[in-house]
């Protein structure tokens, strides 16, 4: 549902009691969070219960599962995600009563009126980027408000409300609400079509971080048609990467500001993706006047976000990684980090849910191909979410496009069997790693017990040879 954004948008203390339509979210979870902890009247409901919805209560956040028009009473303001239908009963009920209904992006804005604001935007890594700054900033000795789009294992959380001028906030594109924000230092990661069921167009997509980057007196990106200031592995980059190396499960490499060199950089998660997010959180805590030794010691203090290539088990064997990807820039980014941590006798084996028929219509093939890097392949069928489904957009269209033998390419479109054969499927050594951004997550800790209860032969001896520590 499309909520209009306010034209003024109140200070969070002037909004009465706020409840938020959807809050087990990552986006409303963050915004819930900072309110409370300003001390505003929070609550909020969720359609399911989840780990995120435990947390909150457990941080004293009134939060029902299940959404009832019973649950406004003595609420002012409601905040909802775009993934909420017009049917919702909360939402009829807020129109009815002439409540302040306001979209996520005004809810967060109310929080950040008044702050220096460093907003991160971008196709993808924006995630990661927000992550990695904030550590970053944190270890050069600010105090900082910060919102973020997953739970960090680094920070314990995916906001936080801080005593300083600076808030380092995610800034999605997916319903224009990058384009509410004021920020005073905008990030672009990268600009690569995405989410045309609201933007239409590629030209329109376009055209809003162009937008965006007009809003921020500092634009920090990596191309340069539209930076104020460049960051990158090129030579025309004003914050500039040297030296790359990807080794173990780890990243870094040397970089330099102006052609004076800063030191090396070392992260703990693999990927070129990553160093190139690290450029930017650097960008910015230099921006702010970080102290370079002190920003790169944070840059290595990162150790992921929630479904950011996240290791979340082994067992027989086998190692379990779960992600977010759902764009093929995204699933060709974290297929080549597999790549990186899965040895020479072992396989990669993804299982792939596309998300959102809008986009497994207009990428699905794309999608198909940058899963042929992989050794084995699952696909599932499309995540709706927001969308109505359409008997012609499925996951068959992404696994018809795989490029791999057809025996080693499977598009299971009931969620019930998923499980099981991809435990079949997952061999000692192997790597399987989970994709999309819907419910697939749920999928790898359920893996992890199976492949527990169930080992193959052989497992214990590979368990000993690989060694507990390994990444």
């Amino acid at each position: 549902m499309k909520i209009p954004v306010p034209d003024e948008i109140l200070p969070a203390d002037r909004l009465g009691h706020v409840h938020l339509v959807g809050i087990g979210g990552a986006g409303l979870s963050a915004i819930a969070r900072l309110m409370h902890q300003a001390g505003v009247p929070v609550s909020g409901s969720d359609a399911s219960d989840s780990a995120v919805v435990q947390a909150l209560r457990a941080e004293g956040i009134t939060v029902h599962v299940g959404h009832d028009a019973a649950h406004l009473a003595g609420v002012d303001t409601v905040v909802a995600t775009t993934a909420v239908r017009e049917d919702n009963p909360e939402i009829v009920a807020a129109l009815d009563r002439g409540l302040r209904l306001w979209p996520r992006s005004a809810g967060l804005q109310s929080v950040l009126l008044g702050r220096r604001v460093v907003a991160v935007a971008g196709t993808h890594g924006k995630t990661t980027t927000t992550a990695m700054t904030v550590v970053a900033l944190q270890e050069a000795g600010l105090d900082l408000t910060f919102a973020i789009g997953a739970e960090v294992e680094s920070l314990g959380t995916n906001a936080r409300l801080g005593g300083g001028e600076v808030a380092v906030v995610e800034a999605d594109e997916s319903d224009g609400a990058f384009l509410v924000y004021t920020p005073a230092i905008g990030v672009i990661t990268n600009v690569d079509a995405d989410h045309l069921d609201h933007w239409g167009t590629e030209e329109a997509y376009e055209a809003a971080f162009a937008e965006f980057a007009r809003r921020a007196p500092v634009t920090l990106a990596e191309r340069a048609d539209l930076a104020t200031r460049t960051v990158g592995f090129t030579g025309g980059a004003r914050l500039r990467g040297h030296d790359l190396a990807i080794v173990d499960g780890r990243t870094s490499f040397r970089v330099s500001a102006d052609g004076a060199d800063l030191g090396r950089v070392e992260l703990a998660v693999p990927g070129r993706h990553y160093a190139q997010d690290a450029l930017l959180a650097l960008a910015v805590g230099l921006e702010l006047g970080g102290d370079p030794a002190a920003l790169i010691r944070g840059l290595g203090r990162h150790r992921g976000a929630k479904r950011r290539m996240e290791l979340v088990g082994r067992a027989a064997g086998v190692r379990v990684y779960d992600s977010y990807a759902h764009h093929p820039s995204e699933i060709r980014g974290d297929l080549e980090a597999a790549r990186s941590l899965v040895g020479e006798d072992a396989r990669l084996v993804v299982c792939f849910q596309p998300h959102l028929v809008s986009r497994t219509r207009i990428f699905g093939e794309q999608m198909g191909r940058e899963l042929g890097a992989a050794d084995e392949v699952v696909v599932m069928d499309v995540y709706v979410a927001r969308e109505d489904p359409d008997p012609d957009v499925t996951g068959a269209l992404v696994a018809a496009a795989v490029p791999l033998p057809a025996e080693q390419v499977r598009f299971l479109a009931d969620r019930g069997v998923v499980l099981e054969q991809v435990a079949a499927l997952a061999r000692p050594g192997d790597l399987v790693l989970t994709l999309g951004a819907g419910d697939v997550t749920t999928l790898a800790p359920r893996l992890v017990a199976a492949l527990a209860e169930a080992k193959p032969r052989g497992s214990e001896a590979t368990d000993r040879r690989r060694g507990d520590g390994e990444a």
